[in-house]
Parts: C-alpha cells; structure tokens; sequence
C-alpha cells in the first residue's frame, strides 16, 4: 500500500507511438498566398506516468495529439496514430518518458493540448497485477473483460467512440527556434479517480471499472531536457551511418502474442552514437558485445530490429547508451520489463512482475552487470554501477524498483539476467529516525518476505536536483505534500517517502541517497458517515473500529481536499470531481457526506488539541458513493 501511495504521490503517463502530421494555425482554411509560412521549431515529446501496484497493465490507445496556441485559433496537430492505432502500457512508465520523436511545430506560444483517445469496448486493457494489495476485489493476473470496463465522457457512434481530453498547463509551453524545446505529457496511473472499481451487492452484479481521464493527465514540465530517462524505444533500423541510426518506432501488440509482433509506424527517429564514451552494442542473434564510438562497423543493423536505451542531449538530439539487435522482433521484446516483486537473496533470484499479470523468474550471476539509469551523466550512465550477485544483498535492489532485464538466452528455464536496467529506484514505507541527514524506511507487504527496513541518507546539499515552483534551479534535498506536488519545499531537515539515485553526488560515489520525499497520507478502509458533514468536518467509521474518527476537511484555496462523487445507476458508474470551494461544490458534499454514506478517506492523523481527548483526520482526498452502493 505504501509504494502504491508513494507513487500516487510521486506523479504518472502514456505515450503514443503516432505518426507526425502537422495541420495548419489558425482557422484551418487554405493560406493567403501573401502569408508566410510559419516558423518551424524542432520539439521532443514523451509521455509518462505515476505507476500503481493493483495493475500490470493499462493499456490505452492514443489516436492524435494537438497543441492549443494560447492567443486562439485552432489547435495544431503533431501527432497521429499509425494503423492499427498500438496500445501503450502506462504501468510500464513509472517516472519514464516514452519518446514519441523530435517534431516540427510552428514557434510560439502554447497553452494547452488535446489528446484523442479511443473509446470504444476494448479500446483500455485492464490486467490485474501478479500481487495486487490487501482487499483489491480481483485475483493477480485477471483480465478485466471489456463490457466491465467504463471509460467516462466517450462521444460519437457505436465503433468509432472516442474522448477529447483537454490538458490545461500550468505556464504556457514557449517552442523556440534558439532553445531546445520538450512536452511530457503525463498519465497519473494511480490518481484516485482514474481507475475506479464499484462492487455493488453481490445480487446487482460484477465489479465495474470507471476509467477516468480528465482530471489525472497534465503537462509535466521539463526544465533540463538531459535528466528525462527514457523508457528504453523500439524500432527497426532503416539506415546506419558512421555518427547514427535511423530508425522506425515500432510498438509491441497487446495483449502479448507468442512469440510477440510488432506495430509499424511512420515515425522516424536517429539516434547518435556515444562518441566520447562509446554506446553499447549488443547482438542477439550473434552473441556478441561490443563498444563502439561510431557505427561504421555495424551495416548489418540496417533493417534488423533494435531496442535501444537513449537519452537526450541539450541541443535535442538523441544518443544510444545501449543498443539490443535482432533479426526478430520477440528476441529484443522478450526481456522482462516491470517492478521488481520479489527479490530471493538465498537463491540469487529476482522475479519481475510483467505486463500479463504474472511474475518472471529471473536468476542473476556472477557476470550480471547492473546499470542506474542517469542521463544527465553520459559516463554514469553507460558505465554499471555493480556486477555480480552481492548487489542483492543490504535492501540494494527491493520490491517496487522498476527495471528492464536483458537475459542471456531469452528462451532459458530459468532465465539468467545479462543487465539489468534500474529505471526507478522508490523506497516506501513507515518513516522513522528522521533527522538532518537522513531517515529510515520500513515497508510493510501482505508478503512477509518483501519487507525491509533501510536507512538512507540524503543527497548531497550541492548537488542540483529540479527547479523550484518560480523556475529557480533547487540543491539538495527536497519534499512535498501529498496531493499538492506543486509545492515543493527544500532544504536541511526535510524529510518523506523518496526516489533515490545512485551516489549523492559528492562525497559518497556509491550507495542509494534519496533526492525527494511526498508527505503521503494513510488510506482508511471503506466506511460510512456517522456524523453528518457540517462546518468542514465529519465523522466515519470503519468496519472493525471501535470508535467512529473525525475527518477535517479544507475549503482553502490551492490546497482544498480533493473530493470526488462516485455515482452507479442502471449499471453504469459515473465519476465526478467536486470542486468544494465553490458554493455549488460545497452543497454537493453537504449533501453526498449524510449519515449512512459510504465513503474512503485518505488522511493524515492529527494530534489532539486540548480539551479535545481524541485527534481528527485531515482528509487530502475523500471519495463518497450514491446509487447502487458499494459492498467494500
């Protein structure tokens, strides 16, 4: 529960794997022969997520994305889906950007995008994850059929449904022909309206799944374009020349088939190589490894397919860390990629959850090398901080890290790890022995042998680590509260649920240092209202408590809980954000939170005022149910 409230907290995504096809600005007619042309810039877009543990995979299907110019007129088209339009797995992008490709899009001024999604039956792919938390109301491995899935707000005939979400940035997104330009847009995966299960009374029928998107995608901003880690991309090579690849993106087929296939699209990338540290070449096929600083010697990439691990430099160009090679398309596939779940040190094996639902065994030896993603570093990046079996030991490598494992022989029982990609490294759990210098996690798994409890120090005060919420560049640790990642605060003595790097930066060139923390609140159990909401507050009870607790909830401005009305009728679920600053708002959850409602709390324990003898619950995200009600 804590790495699904840690990654709820630490912020999400899709990516798409389009077609570029730029429309025209402004009213969509034909130019005046005396108008010019616009001003082209070159634009990265990737897309991410904030992962969550009760799923291994969301597949969604992205069919066009549109930028919105801020001064008016229409939006303009970058992106369109290939066809068939591919499924991207949003559980697969925990903090990663997919890159869709560097793009042309007039110069100016934007404030907003559109995203086109399908909405058709089947068009959002639900698979329950290998170990889904403690009361999740489905098995590990599950496949949620179509007709129980329900996404919100689809519009047009039966078969070619789609939905239109509009993403509104924070501060307007500036293209410039001088600097390099980058949009993430990002899919919070684990934002608690996005995925919604209703189980009524077992006589009124099945779970129903609300998939929600308004609401959880956003801009993430992109500062430093050169600290993105990119989900490692897929293509086939259409050209080799000595500095670069060209290559197709390619997009695996889902579900997976046996062996797995590829989706072609239009898309066209190069990707340099290392020249100053040399780029990793791996042939599958072959058997071999090799360094390499440019690519006169490897023709024989052209028209094989590749996975390659990238990363961007500052001017936007992309260069090859590692490159994965293959005549077919399974042999770079079929490498478990997902969150680490379980880790056996007694035996040196490390199971990977995967995108169908169930755990891979992998077994790592002497000659496995382990790489942390660092893209801002290239030699950090290209060079494994750790080989060999001993990196499993002290909690180095725990449940919930993501990876993407390369195995020696893809078709072995049991699968030996060749390297393995560290692509996010999160710690969670019980927070103690905080102080100035760091503090201690203690998870706690339904599985007993998944727990661990390690202290980590933070990163250097020196060492540069984002931008602060005017833009200004931060040092050091920093934390921010649940639900409002916004607000960052940094500096000696903050402390939370973190990320961690490899290295603090300084003085320390190896070990786990956390770099930031959320603030995340405790999620109570499904339960009723037994005092009427009133003045900002109201009491629940929970099934096994002994006394009902009192829940505060914040009207303010910029920091208001966030509430959400979820409503099944007539077998349909409806999900509704609720705005409670404004006044109608506010009505609606004076009227939803009655005696006898059922509602879930997320909520930070306060302690006791005086002459009070019992604390409250600040609430940071409130979900209450009308309609057919739910049984847990």
């Amino acid at each position: 529960m804590q790495r699904n409230m840690l990654r709820r907290a630490l912020t999400s995504a899709l990516v798409t794997g389009l077609t570029s096809s730029l429309a025209a600005c402004g009213g969509g007619g034909e130019s005046s022969s005396n108008t010019p042309p616009p001003t082209m810039a070159s634009m990265s877009i990737t897309m991410s997520d904030a992962s969550a543990d009760d799923w291994a995979c969301v597949g969604v299907r992205v069919l066009s994305i549109a930028l919105v110019p801020a001064g008016g007129g229409n939006p303009v088209t970058v992106w369109n889906a290939p066809t068939p339009a591919p499924y991207i797995n949003l559980e697969q992008l925990d903090q990663l950007g997919e890159i869709l490709g560097n793009v042309s899009v007039p110069a100016g001024t934007y404030s907003g995008a559109v995203l086109t999604i399908a909405a058709n039956p089947g068009d959002v792919l639900l698979t329950v994850a290998a170990d889904p938390q403690s009361g999740f109301p489905l098995p590990g491995g599950t496949s949620v059929p179509a007709d129980e899935i329900q996404i919100q707000g689809a519009q047009g005939s039966a078969g070619a449904l789609t939905l239109a979400v509009n993403v509104k940035f924070d501060s307007a997104l500036m293209v410039s022909t001088s600097t390099s330009n980058a949009l993430d847009l990002e899919f919070d995966l684990a934002h608690p309206a996005f995925i919604v299960g209703h189980t009524p009374p077992a006589a009124a029928g099945a779970t129903l799944w609300a998939v929600n998107f308004n609401g959880p995608v956003r801009r993430l901003a992109v500062p430093d374009i050169t600290r993105l880690v990119l989900r490692h991309t897929y293509g086939t090579v259409t050209g080799v020349s000595s500095g670069s690849l060209a290559i197709t993106k390619d997009f695996a087929v889902y579900p997976a088939t046996n062996p797995e296939t590829a989706i072609a699209s239009a898309q066209t990338l190069t990707i340099d190589a290392d020249g100053a540290n040399g780029t990793i070449v791996y042939d599958l096929d072959a058997g071999t490894r090799m360094v390499v600083k440019n690519f006169d010697s490897e023709s024989s990439l052209s028209g094989r397919y590749v996975r390659i691990a990238a990363r961007y430099q500052e001017n936007g160009s992309l260069v090859a860390v590692r490159v994965w090679a293959s005549s077919q398309f399974s042999k770079v596939w079929l490498s478990p990629e997902g969150h680490v779940l379980h880790v056996d040190t007694a035996s040196d094996v490390i199971t990977v959850a995967n995108e169908n639902g169930r755990g891979v065994p992998v077994t790592v030896d002497a000659g496995t090398q382990f790489f942390f993603r660092t893209p801002a570093n290239a030699l950090a990046d290209a060079t494994p901080i750790a080989t060999g079996t001993g990196f499993l030991n002290n909690q180095q490598l725990v449940r919930g890290f993501k990876v993407h494992v390369s195995v020696v022989d893809p078709l072995a029982v049991p699968m030996v790890a060749d390297t393995i990609d560290i692509e996010t490294a999160a710690y969670g759990g019980h927070i103690s022995n905080a102080s100035d210098t760091g503090f201690t996690y203690t998870s706690q798994y339904l599985a007993v042998g998944d727990n661990y409890s390690v202290s980590l120090g933070y990163i250097a005060a020196t060492l540069a680590n984002g931008f602060d919420d005017n833009g200004n560049p931060i040092t050091g640790f920093k934390w921010w509260d649940f639900t409002f990642p916004t607000t960052v605060t940094f500096g000696t003595g903050a402390w939370g649920e973190s990320r961690a790097t490899w290295g603090d930066g300084a003085s320390n060139a190896s070990g786990w240092y956390v770099r930031d923390a959320v603030l995340v609140p405790t999620p109570l159990p499904l339960g009723t209202v037994s005092t009427a909401f009133s003045t900002n507050s109201f009491a629940v009870t929970v099934p096994g408590g002994t006394l009902p607790v009192t829940v505060d909830v914040s009207t303010a401005m910029g920091s208001a809980t966030l509430v959400y009305q979820i409503d099944r009728a007539n077998g349909v679920v409806t999900v509704s954000p609720i705005d409670i600053t404004s006044s109608s708002g506010f009505a609606a959850i004076t009227a939803g939170l009655t005696a006898g409602a059922p509602v879930k709390v997320f909520g930070v324990p306060q302690a006791p005022v005086a002459p009070a003898t019992t604390g409250t619950l600040k609430a940071y995200v409130i979900v209450y149910y009308i309609g057919t009600m739910p049984s847990m």
